[in-house]
């Protein structure tokens, strides 16, 4: 007779979920014995050694009559059973209700197929930042408005370093104060979400010394959401260009922000047209 799933069955989500991930380890790649497995995967106890928790506990875990567990303790399961990012996080929501905290890690780049979403935005220019505000994408339209990323060592690709140490980009702003306060509170929210508290402190202490505006507009601890709004920028060769921006968070990258910017109105669309087609000129040369 095929099984039947109980409703006591789907109940127990958390449980069902521990013992699908533990039948799907190899006893092999652990190092483990392969003889008398009645069933594939690691064995309970096994997976409670290697979470330090009681075998006892475990098993009631799975059964669903182990009560409610703690963070600290689905965070080391979630360890154990070799859990990616995304698996520890419904782990979490379905365990507690509620995602884990944020475990900040340094980015070092985007897939192939992002940077192709970015370049399909010809008259979009539109970057990828990291939780600590550093550009590690863009496009040509984001080259030939916003900055030309490429032209900068990949430590200074910082938006920050950018609005308070580059004068240039200082002269470009229609309201530099109130672009550079935005700045500085969206920045703080969006590090502190993404727990990128130790990696902030270097760049705060950093920003502090060489600006005394920084410094001030760090200490008022306003925060704010990056969201949606409008800006105005001088152009290189003379002019202004309007802008619409949107930002999103990458799916399955927490720690990545995608911001597009859209040309406010058909003429604006026009000059960044020419904009990207005078710098792709200038790359060939």
């Amino acid at each position: 007779m095929a099984n039947r799933m109980t409703i006591a069955d789907t109940d127990n989500r958390l449980g069902n979920y521990l013992k699908d991930r533990r039948a799907r380890l190899d006893p092999a790649a652990f190092g483990l014995p392969l003889n008398r497995r009645r069933t594939p995967g690691l064995r309970r106890e096994e997976v409670a050694q290697r979470a330090h928790v009681s075998a006892t506990w475990y098993t009631w875990l799975e059964q669903g009559r182990g009560g409610a567990p703690s963070a600290d303790v689905l965070d080391r399961i979630a360890g154990a059973l070799m859990l990616t990012e995304v698996e520890r996080e419904h782990l979490f929501l379905i365990g507690l209700g509620r995602p884990p905290e944020v475990q900040y890690q340094a980015s070092e780049g985007v897939s192939p197929r992002l940077q192709k979403v970015l370049d399909a935005l010809e008259l979009n220019p539109a970057i990828v930042r990291t939780a600590t505000w550093d550009v590690v994408a863009w496009n040509a339209a984001a080259a030939a408005v916003l900055t030309d990323y490429s032209k900068l060592p990949p430590d200074r690709r910082n938006i920050l370093r950018i609005i308070f140490g580059d004068p240039k980009s200082r002269a470009r702003q229609s309201s530099w104060e109130d672009v550079a306060r935005f700045v500085v509170a969206a920045f703080r929210a969006d590090a502190t979400r993404h727990g990128a508290s130790e990696r902030v402190k270097t760049l705060v202490a950093e920003l502090s010394a060489s600006s005394d505006e920084f410094a001030a507009m760090w200490r008022e601890n306003d925060v704010r959401s990056f969201g949606e709004g409008t800006k105005r920028l001088t152009l290189p060769r003379g002019g202004t260009v309007g802008l619409e921006f949107s930002s999103f968070t990458v799916d399955c990258r927490p720690d990545l922000g995608l911001v597009v910017y859209s040309p406010a109105t058909p003429k604006d669309a026009d000059k960044i047209r020419k904009l990207v087609r005078d710098l792709n000129k200038d790359r060939r040369r």
